[in-house]
This record gives structure tokens, sequence and C-alpha cells, in this order.
């Protein structure tokens, strides 16, 4: 795995904390910066429909949360570059689940490594929840960093 480091970027604290200190800790120069989106039929998917009701625009709202992933990879190569990397951005949409979008991603780029930051959720919500930190972790067969969020004062 000679590839570049895989930043998971949402634009949350977590992943901004991953990027800029989990990243300061790697000796390599060549990222990518991926974020992965979700239609709003993959989210309703995910949550089993439970939140299901029709919706008008749902190809509005699909076109915003894909901008706003846009926004947020090219917000994430902005803080790389400024760190030194030679990053570029990704985005993707999550067809079944983000972390396994993820995982994909870092197997078709040969990461070397793949940098995900963690929310710090309590286990109650954990386990209703998911964490995409952790599917990642315990699902790919690359080596993983995950950084915690760290409050910033």
């Amino acid at each position: 795995m000679t590839g570049p480091v895989l930043f998971c970027y949402d634009g949350s604290d977590g992943s901004r904390g991953a990027l800029t200190d989990a990243g300061a800790l790697l000796k390599h120069d060549v990222a990518t910066v991926v974020t992965v989106w979700e239609t709003l039929a993959t989210r309703l998917a995910s949550t089993g429909g439970l939140a299901f009701a029709y919706i008008p625009d749902q190809g509005d709202l699909d076109a915003q949360e894909e901008a706003a992933a846009r926004q947020a990879a090219e917000l994430g190569v902005t803080i790389a570059t400024q760190r030194g990397w030679e990053a570029s951005a990704r985005v993707e949409n999550a067809r079944v689940c983000v972390w396994r979008t993820l995982i994909e991603v870092a197997d078709e780029i040969d990461a070397a490594v793949i940098v995900c930051g963690a929310r710090g959720r309590n286990a109650a919500k954990r386990v209703l929840l998911g964490s995409v930190a952790e599917a990642v972790l315990h699902h790919s067969h690359r080596p993983t960093l995950i950084a915690p969020e760290v409050p910033r004062g």
C-alpha cells in the first residue's frame, strides 16, 4: 500500500481534527480528501424508512447535499494544503453506506492509511446511530488512524 493518505472529511470538528492533528504525525506528502454524501432515499433506507414521507423536491435536496459535500471536500483540501500536503478532493455518493464507500475509495486508490475523526458519541448513541470510523476500522484491511475529537479552546 503505497498510495496517498486518505483523509475522511465531512466538515465536522472531528474530521478537521483528524486532518490537522493526525495528519501532522504522518510522513506522506500526497493525500486524497474524500467527502461522502447520501441521497435522501439512501438515508431513509438506512433508517428503515421510519421517517418516510413524500418529499416533492427530493432532487433539489440531493443536489444541495452533493454541493455541500463538494464544498466540504474543497475546504478539507485547503486545510491539508496549508499544512504541506499535496491534496486532491474527491466526492462520493454512498450507494449503500458511508463506511463502505470510504473503504471502496481507499481500495481504489491503494491508500497507505485511512484517517478518520471520531465524534465521541456515547455508547447509547453509537449503538443507535453506528459509527462510521468504527466500521471503517473493523471492515478495512488497511491501516486506519482514528483521531478523537479534541475540544478546542
